[in-house]
């Protein structure tokens, strides 16, 4: 009887083997009374071979007519072959069609991007967009694991927020029983109640930003990678962000290679060993001034001068202490210079920019009303943001990183949203 593998065991499976496999007609050559299939299903592609006469009529028929994505059975023996390939192919001794395509398929070679996207739910099948997202679950799931070695433990926050994290202007709103509500930006406020509980909180879930941003790098939803830690300076803070990026940009050098191959990439461990190079706000002032960048002193830097800031350095690298200006109400003012913040960004080399944000919190109750107020918002919409310094404060830190941000750096991709399944930018929700 036929062992039933998948095509990636095939590969493996000993010469003269009789194997089956389920997958989809990528690819269909005829030359007569021979038929090349390419039969793909989520662990790769892989050659099969039917030949008239060695296979009942009827199924070499139905080999000879098959559609292209049409889903399909595939029995044979194992025979290994260096003109295949990958080296194996399966001589087919039984051809069976679950479920026909109907129609053309439309994902073509030279494919227009925009046609790409719109059709999304068919290009999903291609190998490299599986690679990729395979790739992404690898990440996710070595970040899961690291977190989770190292004492965090993992929570689940709302999605639906009263007030901003990041900034009013980017806020999604949703009716919510007739009550305005907002799409999480981040769940930064509801971690921090959770360390006077649990110390070291985690999660993994998507934030919304509304930005009309029409960068490479920008994703109206995206997977946030949040943690915040008790009794944690900035310091303390930024040591967690480099073994974290560190160690599972290594695990995932060492786990994605036959996912890699599919894309023609490689990821070199290397790039991303601590410790990384730190600089100053200030510095990194001078440097983009020096390039002609006009900037003044508390404006943030956007993807320009991140991309050009990143090109100076061949690893990731944090920028710190910006100014009061250029971060969120809750960020700790330096005691040593109250005009900048205990903050910390963290770049990626190459011109890919920030990947994650974070730093110290206020813990003080009277100084976190104060940065409120100088923001210009109302201290009874964060009451019980505020109750969390009343009992108990401590010094605190935290960080989110972009999923999509970093996956993009480490395959090199031209844009974000080929690393996501079904990307959300300003100018598309469809599919």
């Amino acid at each position: 009887m036929a062992r039933r593998l998948h095509v990636a065991d095939a590969f493996e499976a000993p010469e003269d083997e009789e194997v089956e496999l389920f997958g989809w007609i990528r690819n269909k050559r005829v030359h007569g009374g021979l038929v090349f299939l390419e039969l793909r299903d989520s662990t790769g592609t892989i050659q099969v071979t039917v030949k008239r006469g060695l296979i009942e009529e009827g199924s070499f028929v139905e080999a000879s007519e098959v559609t292209r994505e049409s889903s399909v059975i595939v029995t044979g023996i194992v025979k290994k072959d260096p003109r295949a390939p990958g080296g194996a192919e399966i001589r087919c001794t039984s051809f069976k069609v679950i479920g026909k395509s109907i129609a053309e398929f439309p994902i073509k070679p030279g494919a227009s991007v925009k046609f790409l996207l719109d059709n999304r739910h068919l290009h999903l099948r291609s190998p490299k967009v599986t690679a990729i997202m395979k790739i992404r679950a690898l990440l996710t799931g070595l970040l899961h694991e690291w977190f989770r070695k190292n004492g965090f433990t993992e929570i689940h926050c709302p999605t639906f927020i009263t007030a901003a994290v990041e900034g009013g202007a980017t806020l999604f709103k949703v009716d919510y029983f007739g009550k305005n509500v907002y799409l999480t930006q981040s769940v930064q406020f509801y971690q921090e109640a959770a360390i006077f509980g649990l110390e070291k909180v985690y999660t993994i879930q998507p934030s919304f930003r509304a930005e009309l941003s029409r960068t490479r790098r920008h994703l109206t939803e995206f997977w946030h990678v949040e943690a915040e830690m008790a009794n944690a300076t900035l310091e303390d803070m930024m040591a967690v962000v480099e073994r974290l990026v560190g160690d599972t940009v290594k695990a995932l050098a060492e786990s994605a290679g036959p996912y890699l191959k599919i894309l023609g990439k490689n990821i070199n461990a290397s790039i991303a060993e601590p410790p990384y190079p730190r600089i100053k706000y200030a510095e990194a002032l001078e440097i983009l001034r020096s390039k002609g960048f006009n900037i003044e002193w508390g404006q943030d830097f956007g993807a320009d001068e991140e991309r050009e800031l990143s090109k100076e350095f061949d690893k990731p690298f944090f920028v710190t202490h910006y100014p009061k200006e250029a971060k969120a109400f809750y960020h700790m003012p330096d005691p040593s210079d109250p005009r900048v913040t205990l903050s910390a960004d963290l770049l990626a080399p190459g011109g890919y920019g920030e990947i994650v944000g974070g730093g110290q919190r206020i813990h003080d109750y009277e100084l976190l009303v104060q940065r409120i107020r100088e923001a210009g918002l109302n201290p009874s919409d964060y009451e019980w943001y505020l109750d969390l310094r009343k009992y108990g404060s401590v010094p605190h830190s935290g960080f989110g990183l972009g999923l999509e941000r970093m996956l993009w750096w480490l395959l090199g991709m031209v844009h974000i949203r080929s690393v996501t399944l079904f990307p959300r930018t300003p100018t598309r929700v469809y599919p």
